[in-house]
């Protein structure tokens, strides 16, 4: 492995991070299970960053690629007829309640989200776009400019002029002690604020149901639908990133957005639909996704081999009605994780559905933990569990599992989680 690593550093970009003191290579897999190149079996709660989202090895997806495969067609093109795109659209612009969607596919979430940022500059004349502070949207040019988590933001120069609000911050200062509704009611004050005295023509608000990248912080329930209110009022889109958050995974609701009670003017979405091919996309209005003026095509988005993978993992989902199985692991997870709050290096559990967050902090100061939140990381490989890490200050284990977790895996790995804990906070 040692060699591997050293491979590794000398073609690969520094700033391209890796997990563990000694990373490991994840070699073969099946279900929720991996296992790496020295032999150890692991329970995988991260699933390639929420992306392998049935887990691995699963027939019904390899059986679509391999038939697609047969055909001897990996590649055509959208400047030719793909019926598996256009029947996977379909479903899509169904799924989405987006009235009279129209779907472009993409490679990747941060290549939806940049053609999201088109759509709605394009069609509003502007380059004011506002984003949430916390949010991570991409590694582009352009998905870059509207992240405001400064760990993944490597430049400040920017094709767009952003303005960033509050959402996911009630620990600030400014806002410490309030109700929820007291805290809405202040962000969408400074919402307004924003609008009356440096935004004057903004395209539209971009915005994560749950804050991924950030540790799944996420708003409280009223926040969104204010927010679009007040959007409403000017003529301001609304682009719900939910490369995180789709295809069920919140338990109650298809698309993240719905647990607010919004139906965007476009969503985003990539990573689980594949489940480990690259697929991505927008699903909008379809005047909105009409308006562009010139052509456009994504060579490989809506590719075949694709298309075959993502139609296969978005059936299984549905027929094996896996947003409720998300709803039940993850509330049984949850309901186990919660009373490690009582611990003083504890500052946080949230999530929902099969997303969920445990906060670090320093045990007599509260201040974030990221080395203690590295200790619990290190600690649970060492048990046979993956996890993520996350957070603004990298504070925050995130963990996404796949939907198709049973109630004796889901057990397994929230019991792994709480005794690693508990050992490092004695």
């Amino acid at each position: 492995m040692s060699e591997l690593l050293s491979r590794h550093r000398a073609v690969m970009p520094s700033w391209m991070p890796l997990y563990y003191d000694s990373p490991l290579e994840i070699v073969s897999g099946k279900g929720s299970r991996v296992v790496d190149s020295e032999g150890h079996t692991y329970l995988d709660f991260f699933t390639g960053i929420a992306t392998n989202m049935l887990g691995y090895d699963v027939a019904e997806v390899r059986a679509a690629v391999e038939q697609q495969l047969a055909k001897g067609i990996v590649h055509t093109s959208t400047l030719y007829l793909i019926r598996s795109q256009v029947e996977l659209a379909e479903k899509i612009a169904r799924l989405s309640e987006i009235p009279d969607a129209k779907v472009f596919f993409t490679n990747s979430g941060t290549e939806a989200n940049e053609t999201a940022l088109l759509l709605a500059t394009h069609a509003r004349g502007s380059d004011e776009v506002l984003a949430l502070r916390g949010s991570y949207h991409g590694r582009s040019f352009g998905t870059v400019a509207v992240t405001g988590n400064r760990v993944w933001k490597n430049s400040s120069l920017s094709p767009l002029n952003v303005h960033y609000l509050h959402g996911t911050d009630r620990t600030a200062a400014a806002f410490r002690g309030m109700s929820d509704q007291e805290y809405i009611e202040a962000c969408v004050s400074d919402l307004r604020d924003v609008l009356d005295t440096t935004a004057p023509n903004v395209a539209c608000l971009i915005a994560e149901p749950v804050q991924g990248v950030s540790g799944f912080a996420m708003p409280p329930d009223g926040l969104y639908s204010a927010y679009k209110e007040v959007l409403d009022e000017h003529g301001i889109l609304f682009i719900s990133d939910e490369v995180q958050t789709a295809w069920g995974r919140s338990g109650t609701s298809f698309f993240g957005i719905g647990n607010y009670g919004v139906i965007p003017d476009a969503l985003t979405f990539a990573k689980g639909l594949g489940n480990g091919f690259a697929v991505g996309g927008v699903v909008a209005r379809g005047d909105l996704m009409d308006r562009l003026s010139a052509l456009g095509v994504a060579t490989f988005g809506g590719n075949p081999v694709s298309m075959a993978a993502a139609g296969a993992t978005l059936d299984y989902v549905l027929d094996h009605d896996l947003q409720t199985n998300a709803l039940h692991r993850g509330s049984e997870i949850l309901e186990g994780l919660h009373p490690l709050t009582d611990l003083a290096c504890v500052g946080d559990v949230r999530g929902k559905g099969l997303m969920f967050a445990v906060e670090m902090v320093d045990p007599a100061t509260g201040a974030p933990a990221p080395a203690l939140a590295e200790q619990v990381l290190e600690g649970t490989r060492e048990r046979g569990l993956l996890i993520g890490k996350g957070g603004v200050h990298g504070n925050v284990l995130r963990m996404a599992p796949a939907l198709t977790l049973c109630a004796e895996e889901a057990a397994e790995g929230r019991d792994i989680l709480v005794d690693v804990v508990h050992r490092i906070a004695a």
